[in-house]
């Protein structure tokens, strides 16, 4: 009898618990439309671990509001993963996202996605060396000297700027999108 008793309460107390969590996240949106975003993502780690109460829908829109928070607080490689998330889940179960936040998202994830993938899109242009082989330039070059090595010389960086190590002079490294020396 008292565990039948237990399990009625629990069943009535279920939607609670789910209109708790839903209350989170407009809570947290109105946070992140207000540019409160340290608050907003306090409250998205909070209610991470219970995301899967919320319907397919409200994922959506938390993972949406999770990774465009990150984004503005410049937490990159998690709002990648949170705004890929939020694409997904909207693909399966479309409706969470308005216009908007669709055309965002997708500006978003470009932007980041450069940063993983945009050394493979600039290899493909004519000015990328791979370093340990010669050029056809470079050999003809040497070839009236008699002298130079097989390497052709760094490439020299743009006012500092870099996206990788090979965009900084020799004796730099890139770090944080700047060549920085050994």
């Amino acid at each position: 009898m008292r565990t039948a008793l237990v399990f009625l309460l629990a069943i009535a107390l279920c939607p609670l618990a789910c209109a708790t969590y839903r209350e989170d996240l407009n809570r947290g949106q109105r946070m992140y439309e207000g540019n409160q975003y340290e608050h907003a993502l306090a409250l998205w780690r909070l209610l991470e671990d219970d995301t899967d109460s919320l319907s397919p829908t409200d994922r959506a829109r938390y993972a949406y509001l999770r990774g465009m928070t990150d984004y503005r607080l410049g937490f990159r490689a998690d709002s990648r993963h949170w705004l890929s998330i939020a694409k997904a889940t909207d693909q399966a179960h479309p409706g969470g996202l308005v216009l908007a936040w669709h055309e965002r998202l997708e500006e978003s994830l470009a932007d980041l996605n450069h940063d993983v993938y945009g050394a493979a899109e600039r290899s493909s242009d004519s000015s990328a060396v791979e370093y340990g082989k010669a050029t056809p330039s470079d050999d003809a070059a040497d070839a009236g000297t008699g002298t130079g090595s097989d390497l052709p010389p760094a490439p020299s960086s743009r006012s500092g700027h870099c996206r990788s190590n090979a965009d900084c002079k020799t004796g730099e490294i890139c770090d944080g999108k700047s060549c920085t020396p050994l």
